[in-house]
């Protein structure tokens, strides 16, 4: 009768002793508190070079660390044999989490990006954003800050940038500095003939010879009942935009209410 010698088998799951699924557990848990830490360090130090605010911060560490955590859980579901439906279930809330907890602040930290990558404006330009129009005093990844002719400050968010028409009114970069075209519309009725406008324009824009290029007009439409010309302006102090734009628009208006004042008296 003959024996057979069986030799033991080395198990393949064990390494020193201990279970390779522990070591990885472990490997995968070391990993991720690594990357959190770094992710987390690289959000703060960015925070405070582009003045976020410490609620946007804040909401951004949140967004990354439930990312990290269902890429942990996914990874332990592998090697450990967790259930799938834990890793379902859990991942169903936290996407649900993520997604009611920092979907502005997503939607503008990639508005953001988009905007800082095509610099519509910059700060210290004179920009149109929508119906909001000012000097840009601050840009970040979440909003951008306009200073209005009314010395108030008004926020708009990245989100609502990219939903609204961006007019940046720099017209050229010189070596001097920059020059800036704005333009507005003025509307008049048809008892002043058009030659008489014209000349009333040109008047005005006599005075402003100092600034980098003469003021001037266009015909923007006509209708039965009035005219409308849009004005162009360049200056190079953005600041002083709105207020040379009252000064046109106050000139013009009085000249032309003498025009119309002296058509009347000829008409009694």
């Amino acid at each position: 009768m003959s024996t057979i010698e069986t030799t033991p088998k080395i198990s393949e799951n064990i390494f020193f002793g201990i279970p390779t699924q522990i070591i990885s557990l472990l490997l995968i848990a070391i990993v991720a508190l690594i990357i959190e830490r770094l992710i987390t360090n690289y959000i703060s130090r960015f925070s405070k070079r582009t003045k976020l605010e410490l609620n946007t911060t804040n909401k951004l560490v949140l967004t990354f660390r439930i990312l990290i955590l269902i890429g942990v859980l996914s990874a332990a579901s592998r090697v450990g044999g967790l259930p799938s439906e834990l890793l379902i279930t859990f991942s169903t809330i936290s996407v649900a989490a993520l997604g009611f907890a920092s979907q502005k602040t997503i939607g503008n930290f990639i508005a953001g990006l988009y905007l800082l990558s095509a610099r519509p404006f910059k700060v210290g330009d004179y920009v149109k954003i929508g119906t909001a129009e000012g000097v840009a005093q601050e840009i970040t990844l979440n909003y951008a800050k306009l200073r209005t002719a009314g010395n108030n400050i008004v926020s708009v968010s990245n989100l609502q940038m990219l939903e609204r028409d961006i007019t940046n009114c720099l017209y050229e970069t010189t070596p001097q500095g920059n020059i800036y075209c704005y333009t507005f519309e003025l509307g008049f009725d048809h008892l002043v003939p058009s030659e008489t406008l014209t000349e009333i324009f040109n008047t005005t824009f006599n005075q402003y010879t100092h600034h980098p290029k003469k003021p001037f007009h266009t015909l923007t439409r006509t209708t039965a009942t009035e005219r409308a010309y849009t004005i162009y302006f360049y200056t190079t102090d953005p600041h002083e935009i709105y207020k040379t734009k009252s000064h046109i628009a106050n000139q013009i208006y009085q000249l032309w209410d003498q025009e119309r004042a002296k058509i009347k008296n000829q008409q009694k």
